[in-house]
């Protein structure tokens, strides 16, 4: 770990206090610019409705397979790590497929007759969120299921025979015991898409400039390792800010190792 993270990590923080001239120059820069202040607002407004959407769609995967998928539960789950088996450089660009101008969805549109010009579909943020939703899911479904699947029904069954309804039963025996795995499935998409590259640069165009893209314009186009570093230490510092305000409200050892 020290080789491989920490002492990598050191290295970053002393380019970036280092290059061009010692000092905290780097940083100045970072705070002073709007344009980093900007892809920060977009990297973080992306990750929140990346993270929600990815909360909606799994907890209703995750609802269907562990409770009411008995038969087709293995070929269910089978589809749901399937994802981990592509590469994310060919989903994304199978999204450019669907959404281009001239791609399945503008044409099947165009077709019908619901649409005279195509959609913008992509280099939007838009496109990025749906693509990313897609790539997200699984890290929100695969805690939420392990969750669910410690969960007993007889809960459940004692409160409807106690004359609460289908509703009132999950809302307030069978959703609570699911939390963990919701704030679990949070973090972890939300975490992951702070730092998120791929997707955002292929579906984004270049228009929508989250800030692991602009880390990488500032060292590979302009060269300026001294503030592509500090962004990096900025962004690691967020991070970690985030992970210690959710430990604020959140168990972290509940929610992400002790899956019951």
């Amino acid at each position: 770990m020290i080789i491989f993270y920490i002492w990598p990590l050191v290295g970053i923080w002393k380019i970036s206090v280092t290059e061009p001239t010692a000092g905290i120059e780097n940083y100045t820069r970072m705070f002073d610019s709007n344009a980093v202040t900007t892809s920060f607002i977009i990297t973080f407004r992306i990750a929140a409705i990346t993270t929600i959407g990815c909360l909606v769609l799994g907890y209703v995967v995750a609802y269907v397979i562990s409770n009411f998928a008995r038969r087709v539960k293995p070929l269910m789950v089978a589809l749901v790590l399937l994802p981990f088996w592509v590469s994310v450089l060919i989903r994304s660009f199978s999204w450019i497929v669907l959404l281009g101008r001239s791609g399945l969805v503008n044409d099947t549109l165009r077709d019908a007759g619901l649409i005279d010009a195509p959609l913008k579909l992509m280099h939007n943020e838009f496109g990025v969120i749906l693509a990313m939703i897609h790539v997200m899911l699984p890290f929100a479904v695969l805690p939420m299921m392990a969750n669910m699947r410690g969960i007993s029904g007889s809960y459940v069954d004692a409160a409807r025979g106690l004359g609460a309804s289908e509703w009132t039963a999950f809302r307030q025996v069978y959703f609570p015991q699911t939390l963990p795995g919701v704030f679990s499935g949070a973090l972890l998409v939300f975490v992951l898409s702070l730092g998120f590259y791929i997707t955002p640069a292929l579906l984004g165009g270049g228009r929508v400039l989250m800030i692991s893209e602009y880390i990488t314009y500032q060292i590979q186009e302009f060269l300026n390792w001294g503030l592509g570093s500090a962004l990096s230490v900025a962004l690691l510092v967020m991070t970690a800010l985030v992970i210690l305000v959710a430990a604020r409200f959140v168990n972290l050892r509940s929610a992400l190792l002790e899956r019951k």
